[in-house]
């Protein structure tokens, strides 16, 4: 396919594709004949490829992200999941005195989706806070500091000099301890240092789109992920979850099945696993439900039930695979993409809030680091 891009009009990015005689059918297979915009302020989901450190990282380093969740418009899918940004650093900041944080400033100028094309965008993300909300922030955390320090201050004076020595002094004792407190807690509120950001691969960026794009719409046959079948094995995918683990990470697929064996080979929950776009294999979670885990699938017999499995980054395509265990090669491929376009809408936004905690893009280090 050939693609040309015209010239910027006005805030809009115009882009469409030129049919040839040898790419046309194949064309027509992917789009509709119907276009949509990505418009100015929309927000892009996605997840970096490599750590981004305010502390090491370059301005003008160039990095890539990969589309965690489809991109759908009025009219349909304009941005398939798995889209490549291509971005750069514009501006890094490390932490510094006074609790100020170090930040990231993020630009988007094009995506490459899956089919190879290439689509200019305008986009933006920061971790920078609104100056006033990090003003609020210092202060708010400083008299934290302060006040805690005027506590430890009162409370030493009563220990070194009794009760009895307030009364007589009137309280003079406890006041002078508690002023020599809050000055040592304005003095740790100064040298307190901020945190520097990292964004690791698995955290999600919301990226600002800051120009329309008018884009064609994907037809649903096209964003289908590639299935392999055996002959004789049933897997449907009936529901798919997002679960934390015992650590509160959210890491976990649980997967609800039901699997018909009329095959001649027999099978157990042992050899089923996801893989995901990368190739690397995730088996299933002891900390899930185990009774598929440890069951025989003999030919002829049917299953329902459930099984969990541990990941990376429960946004990427997976799939689930039955590994031969002659040859320890999948014999059947399920796409959980494809299965998840049919699960329910409540599920769909009880995964998304889950996923969607609170973002902590920043190291976890000692306050008064130097």
């Amino acid at each position: 396919m050939m693609l040309t891009n015209i010239a910027l009009a006005d805030t809009t990015f115009q882009g469409h594709a030129e049919f040839d005689d040898e790419y046309s059918e194949l064309d027509k297979k992917i789009y509709t004949d119907k276009t949509d915009v990505l418009e100015k302020r929309d927000v892009i989901e996605m997840t970096v490829s490599q750590v981004l450190d305010g502390s090491f990282s370059i301005e003008g380093d160039e990095f890539f992200a990969e589309v965690t969740s489809d991109v759908v418009g009025d009219k349909g899918v304009i941005i398939p999941k798995g889209t490549i940004a291509h971005g750069t650093i514009i501006q890094t900041s490390e932490a510094k005195r006074l609790g100020r944080d170090g930040y990231l400033d993020l630009s988007f100028d094009y995506l490459v989706t899956p089919d190879g094309r290439e689509i200019p965008i305008e986009g933006k993300m920061s971790t920078k806070l609104h100056p006033l909300k990090a003003a609020t922030k210092i202060v708010a955390t400083d008299i934290g500091y302060t006040a805690v320090g005027g506590v430890a201050g009162g409370i030493f004076a009563l220990q070194a000099l009794g009760i009895e020595a307030a009364i007589a002094s009137q309280g003079y004792t406890v006041a002078g301890g508690a002023a020599l407190g809050s000055t040592v807690g304005l003095g740790m509120a100064l040298y307190r240092k901020g945190k520097n950001v990292l964004i690791a691969p698995g955290d999600e960026i919301k990226v600002k789109i800051l120009s329309n794009v008018e884009l064609p719409v994907y037809r649903d046959e096209a964003l289908k992920q590639h299935e392999i079948k055996f002959p004789g094995l049933d897997i449907r995918i009936a529901n798919i979850l997002y679960e934390k683990d015992p650590f509160g990470e959210v890491n976990t697929i649980t997967l609800s099945l039901s699997i018909s064996n009329m095959s001649k080979k027999a099978f157990s929950g042992m050899d089923l696993a996801l893989v995901n776009d990368y190739n690397a294999v995730f088996n299933p979670s002891i900390f899930g439900d185990t009774k598929l885990l440890f069951s025989q699938l003999k030919p002829g017999d049917r299953f329902a039930g459930k099984i969990s499995f541990a990941v990376n980054n429960v946004k990427q395509s997976y799939w689930l695979v039955v590994n031969d265990r002659a040859t320890n090669k999948p014999l059947a491929k399920v796409s959980l993409d494809n299965a998840y376009k049919n699960v329910s809408k409540d599920v769909k936004k009880r995964n998304n809030k889950i996923r969607k905690g609170k973002k902590n893009y920043y190291k976890e280090e000692t306050p008064f680091d130097i």
